[in-house]
C-alpha cells in the first residue's frame, strides 16, 4: 500500500539508439507509463512524482524553454516515440487531477548524469558515453573520437542534486503542472567542453578527433529554472567540473561492475 511513488522506469538511450527504434520507445513507455500511473491510482497512492525530458519539447521553438511550451509542437524527429510518450505523462496527470483529484505530476530534469550512469558507448547518453570512451582512450594509448562537431548544447545536471529536488518535489510541490528541475541558462556547456572536462578530469593526454560523419541531434534545448528558482532561490547545484570529476572516480574505481 504505498503512498508516495518515484516513477522512473522507462525505455531509454542515447540519440543513436533512439533514431533506430524510435516505435520500441513509443510503445514501451505508453505501457510503462499507463500502469504506473492507473496502479497507483487504483492502490489510492497520494502523490506520484513522474520524470519527463527536455528533449519532449517542440523541435521549433523560442528560448529559453519553459513549463508551458510543451505541447506547442512536433519534438525532434530523431526521437519522436520517445518524446510523445514522455508528454503523455503530462496529459495522464491532468486526467486523474480532474478526473479523481489525484496529485500526480511530472519533473523535467536536463542531462542527467553521476555515479552508477550507463556508459555504454552506443546506447548511453553522452557524458557518461564520453568518460567510458576517455576511459578507453587513455587505457590503448589512442586518440579520442567523438561523435559530431562538438558544437551542440546542453545543460548537465548531477545526479545527486538531482535526487535532493526529487525529495523536494515529493514533499513540498503541490501542483499537477511539471517542473523543469536544470541549472541556469547560464551553465549550458557545448559536447566539446564537456568532452574537455573529462579529459581534465581523467588526465586525458591524446588527441581529440570530431567524427563529422555521425549526427548532432538537437542543437540546443536551452531550459528555464526561473519556475525552480521562485521555490529554491538558494539550492546549490554541484558546479559541473566538480561533479564531472567524481562521476569519473566512481567510473574508474568500479569499472569492473560499471554498466557498460
Amino acid at each position: 500500500k504505498p503512498t508516495h511513488v518515484i516513477h522512473l522506469a522507462a525505455m531509454v538511450g542515447g540519440l543513436f539508439k533512439n533514431i533506430r527504434y524510435n516505435l520500441d520507445f513509443w510503445r514501451r513507455n505508453i505501457h510503462i507509463n499507463d500502469n504506473v500511473l492507473h496502479s497507483a491510482y487504483e492502490m489510492g497512492v497520494q502523490k506520484v512524482v513522474s520524470c519527463l525530458s527536455t528533449c519532449i519539447f517542440p523541435d521549433k521553438t523560442t528560448y529559453p524553454i519553459d513549463e508551458s511550451m510543451i505541447h506547442n509542437g512536433p519534438p525532434h524527429s530523431s526521437n519522436f516515440g520517445y518524446s510523445y510518450a514522455k508528454r503523455m505523462i503530462d496529459i495522464q496527470n491532468r486526467g486523474y487531477f480532474e478526473q479523481h483529484g489525484c496529485r500526480f505530476t511530472a519533473v523535467i530534469p536536463t542531462n542527467v548524469f553521476g555515479p552508477d550512469d550507463n556508459f555504454n558507448i552506443e546506447d548511453g547518453h553522452v557524458l557518461p558515453g564520453l568518460i567510458h570512451k576517455v576511459y578507453l582512450a587513455k587505457q590503448t594509448g589512442s586518440a579520442l573520437t567523438i561523435w559530431g562537431t562538438g558544437k551542440p548544447r546542453r545543460q548537465f545536471i548531477y545526479s545527486l542534486d538531482l535526487a535532493r529536488l526529487f525529495l523536494w518535489v515529493l514533499r513540498e510541490y503541490d501542483e499537477v503542472e511539471p517542473i523543469i528541475l536544470s541549472v541556469g541558462e547560464e551553465e549550458e556547456v557545448s559536447i566539446r567542453e564537456a568532452a574537455e572536462a573529462i579529459v581534465e578530469a581523467m588526465d586525458f593526454r591524446g588527441e581529440l578527433v570530431f567524427d563529422t560523419s555521425k549526427a548532432d541531434g538537437q542543437f540546443k534545448k536551452t531550459a528555464s529554472n526561473a519556475k525552480l528558482r521562485r521555490y529554491l532561490p538558494s539550492f546549490q547545484f554541484t558546479p559541473f567540473r566538480q561533479a564531472v570529476k567524481e562521476t569519473c572516480t566512481w567510473f574508474t574505481t568500479n569499472y569492473a561492475n560499471a554498466r557498460k
